[in-house]
């Protein structure tokens, strides 16, 4: 089952890389990973999806808990959450193209004979969907910021 863990760090040289260590020591795959500043110029937001059970990832959270760079962590999939993917997607300019962009949902940010490049927001089912309404042909290059969250309950990630 995936799991999606938010946490505050401090913003340190080495921090992410602990955080990282963490999970490939204890043969954990991060199927993805994000990291941002967040409006303390001291923290660093990082979400990151992986696979495993509650009790796989409870424990995971304990040892995140014990490092010194973590501030909080919070394992968002405990609970309803909000959660959305930025796709960037280059896309050789074909007929009828924009019509299934827009009727995607996506936005077209460039545009040339050649090509179309399109920004498409959503959560990572969505964008499968989206990728999979493309034809092999019509893809160029692909660049996903992987999952960003935020809970959707009064549970709150400051500190």
């Amino acid at each position: 089952m995936k799991r999606v863990v938010a946490l505050l760090m401090e913003n340190q040289p080495g921090a992410l890389s602990r955080v990282v260590g963490l999970f490939s020591q204890r043969g954990y795959n991060i199927e993805s990973l994000i990291v941002a500043p967040t409006d303390d110029p001291s923290l660093s937001r990082l979400t990151m999806v992986t696979e495993g059970d509650a009790k796989a990832v409870e424990q995971i959270t304990k040892q995140l808990n014990k490092l010194i760079d973590v501030v909080k962590v919070v394992d968002l999939s405990e609970e309803e959450f909000i959660g959305r993917e930025l796709l960037l997607i280059k896309l050789r300019a074909t007929k009828d193209l924009k019509t299934k962009i827009e009727d995607s949902r996506g936005e077209i940010v460039f545009e040339s004979e050649e090509i179309i490049n399109v920004q498409f927001v959503g959560s990572s089912d969505e964008v499968d969907v989206f990728l999979s309404s493309l034809s092999k042909d019509e893809i160029l290059e692909i660049a996903r910021s992987g999952l960003s969250g935020v809970s959707a309950s009064e549970k709150l990630l400051t500190i």
